[in-house]
Protein backbone atom coordinates (compact mmCIF):
# COMPACT_ATOMS: atom_id res chain seq x y z
CA UNK A 1 0.00 0.00 0.00
CA UNK A 2 1.25 3.74 -1.38
CA UNK A 3 1.74 5.58 1.78
CA UNK A 4 2.06 9.28 2.12
CA UNK A 5 3.70 11.37 5.21
CA UNK A 6 1.84 14.17 6.32
CA UNK A 7 3.23 17.46 8.16
CA UNK A 8 0.62 18.93 10.38
CA UNK A 9 1.09 21.29 13.27
CA UNK A 10 4.93 19.83 13.60
CA UNK A 11 4.20 16.43 13.10
CA UNK A 12 4.90 13.83 11.06
CA UNK A 13 2.96 11.29 10.46
CA UNK A 14 2.36 8.04 7.96
CA UNK A 15 -0.74 8.00 6.75
CA UNK A 16 -2.52 5.93 3.93
CA UNK A 17 -3.40 7.08 0.35
CA UNK A 18 -6.66 5.91 0.71
CA UNK A 19 -8.31 5.20 3.52
CA UNK A 20 -9.23 1.28 3.23
CA UNK A 21 -11.58 0.18 5.63
CA UNK A 22 -15.09 2.00 6.59
CA UNK A 23 -15.37 2.97 10.48
CA UNK A 24 -17.68 0.44 12.53
CA UNK A 25 -19.18 1.24 16.09
CA UNK A 26 -18.75 -0.84 19.08
CA UNK A 27 -20.90 0.12 22.65
CA UNK A 28 -18.64 1.89 24.89
CA UNK A 29 -21.68 2.40 27.69
CA UNK A 30 -25.07 3.61 28.57
CA UNK A 31 -25.56 5.99 30.97
CA UNK A 32 -28.80 7.29 32.83
CA UNK A 33 -27.93 10.73 33.66
CA UNK A 34 -30.22 12.80 36.54
CA UNK A 35 -31.27 16.44 35.79
CA UNK A 36 -31.60 19.44 38.14
CA UNK A 37 -34.12 22.08 37.86
CA UNK A 38 -33.63 24.14 34.80
CA UNK A 39 -32.12 27.68 35.42
CA UNK A 40 -33.46 30.16 32.73
CA UNK A 41 -30.83 32.84 31.77
CA UNK A 42 -33.11 34.20 29.28
CA UNK A 43 -32.27 35.57 26.09
CA UNK A 44 -29.06 36.52 24.85
CA UNK A 45 -26.87 38.04 21.72
CA UNK A 46 -26.62 34.12 20.47
CA UNK A 47 -30.11 33.11 21.50
CA UNK A 48 -32.09 32.04 24.29
CA UNK A 49 -29.89 30.03 27.05
CA UNK A 50 -30.64 27.55 29.72
CA UNK A 51 -28.06 25.39 32.25
CA UNK A 52 -29.66 22.51 33.36
CA UNK A 53 -27.64 20.96 36.16
CA UNK A 54 -26.79 17.50 36.24
CA UNK A 55 -26.87 16.07 39.62
CA UNK A 56 -25.62 12.25 39.56
CA UNK A 57 -26.17 8.68 38.02
CA UNK A 58 -24.93 6.16 36.69
CA UNK A 59 -23.15 4.32 33.26
CA UNK A 60 -22.02 0.72 32.43
CA UNK A 61 -20.40 -1.14 29.49
CA UNK A 62 -18.63 -4.08 28.56
CA UNK A 63 -15.33 -2.64 30.41
CA UNK A 64 -16.13 0.36 31.83
CA UNK A 65 -19.27 1.14 34.50
CA UNK A 66 -19.20 3.61 37.37
CA UNK A 67 -21.20 6.64 38.25
CA UNK A 68 -21.43 10.54 37.50
CA UNK A 69 -20.24 12.77 39.61
CA UNK A 70 -23.07 15.58 40.54
CA UNK A 71 -21.20 18.32 39.62
CA UNK A 72 -22.15 18.91 35.81
CA UNK A 73 -24.29 20.89 33.75
CA UNK A 74 -25.98 20.70 30.33
CA UNK A 75 -25.45 24.70 28.46
CA UNK A 76 -28.39 24.52 26.06
CA UNK A 77 -28.42 27.36 23.10
CA UNK A 78 -31.90 27.77 21.16
CA UNK A 79 -30.86 29.05 17.60
CA UNK A 80 -32.99 29.73 14.98
CA UNK A 81 -34.39 27.04 12.86
CA UNK A 82 -35.91 25.41 15.64
CA UNK A 83 -33.07 23.65 17.22
CA UNK A 84 -30.98 23.97 20.33
CA UNK A 85 -27.26 23.43 20.73
CA UNK A 86 -26.38 21.48 23.83
CA UNK A 87 -23.05 21.05 25.50
CA UNK A 88 -22.71 18.75 28.36
CA UNK A 89 -19.59 18.98 31.16
CA UNK A 90 -19.19 16.43 33.30
CA UNK A 91 -17.37 13.79 35.41
CA UNK A 92 -17.87 10.10 35.31
CA UNK A 93 -16.31 7.99 38.47
CA UNK A 94 -15.58 4.19 37.74
CA UNK A 95 -15.78 1.52 39.82
CA UNK A 96 -12.68 1.54 40.39
CA UNK A 97 -12.10 5.05 40.87
CA UNK A 98 -10.69 6.81 38.05
CA UNK A 99 -12.04 10.25 37.39
CA UNK A 100 -12.90 10.97 33.29
CA UNK A 101 -14.30 14.46 32.50
CA UNK A 102 -16.10 14.32 29.51
CA UNK A 103 -17.51 17.31 26.81
CA UNK A 104 -20.60 15.93 25.07
CA UNK A 105 -22.06 18.59 22.28
CA UNK A 106 -24.59 18.21 20.11
CA UNK A 107 -28.01 19.75 18.62
CA UNK A 108 -31.79 19.11 19.17
CA UNK A 109 -34.00 19.66 16.35
CA UNK A 110 -37.41 19.25 16.31
CA UNK A 111 -39.46 17.03 14.17
CA UNK A 112 -39.37 17.38 10.37
CA UNK A 113 -41.94 15.88 8.05
CA UNK A 114 -41.26 12.15 8.75
CA UNK A 115 -41.08 12.56 12.63
CA UNK A 116 -39.20 13.04 15.42
CA UNK A 117 -35.54 13.50 14.49
CA UNK A 118 -32.39 11.51 16.53
CA UNK A 119 -30.35 13.33 18.46
CA UNK A 120 -26.42 12.45 17.95
CA UNK A 121 -23.65 14.13 20.18
CA UNK A 122 -19.89 13.99 19.82
CA UNK A 123 -18.61 13.33 23.21
CA UNK A 124 -14.55 14.12 24.16
CA UNK A 125 -12.76 12.37 26.83
CA UNK A 126 -10.24 13.84 29.21
CA UNK A 127 -8.83 10.75 31.22
CA UNK A 128 -6.04 10.40 33.42
CA UNK A 129 -3.24 8.44 32.05
CA UNK A 130 -3.12 5.28 32.59
CA UNK A 131 -6.13 2.26 32.30
CA UNK A 132 -8.53 4.49 30.60
CA UNK A 133 -6.37 6.59 28.33
CA UNK A 134 -7.22 4.74 25.36
CA UNK A 135 -10.19 7.34 25.71
CA UNK A 136 -8.71 10.23 24.82
CA UNK A 137 -7.57 8.66 21.65
CA UNK A 138 -10.59 7.59 19.57
CA UNK A 139 -13.67 9.24 17.99
CA UNK A 140 -16.89 8.81 19.63
CA UNK A 141 -20.66 9.51 18.73
CA UNK A 142 -23.45 9.56 20.90
CA UNK A 143 -27.20 9.22 20.99
CA UNK A 144 -29.40 11.24 23.43
CA UNK A 145 -33.15 9.93 24.40
CA UNK A 146 -35.73 9.46 27.55
CA UNK A 147 -36.38 5.93 29.25
CA UNK A 148 -40.10 6.42 29.59
CA UNK A 149 -39.83 4.28 33.08
CA UNK A 150 -37.91 6.64 34.94
CA UNK A 151 -40.10 8.90 36.73
CA UNK A 152 -37.45 11.91 37.75
CA UNK A 153 -35.68 14.14 35.01
CA UNK A 154 -33.22 12.47 33.52
CA UNK A 155 -31.66 11.75 29.74
CA UNK A 156 -29.82 7.98 28.44
CA UNK A 157 -27.11 8.62 27.08
CA UNK A 158 -25.58 5.73 24.77
CA UNK A 159 -21.47 6.16 23.27
CA UNK A 160 -20.23 4.48 20.92
CA UNK A 161 -17.00 4.19 19.99
CA UNK A 162 -15.58 4.39 15.93
CA UNK A 163 -13.32 0.89 15.01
Amino acid sequence: MKRFILAFAGLALSVPAVAQDEPGLELLYRAEVKLGEVIEVGETARGNRRIIPITGGTFEGTDIRGEILPMGWDWQLDVEGGCTQIIADYFLRTDDGSVINVVNSGALCGPDENGPRPVRTSPVFEPPLGKYEYLGEGGYIGTLGLDPNVEEPHVIITIYRAN
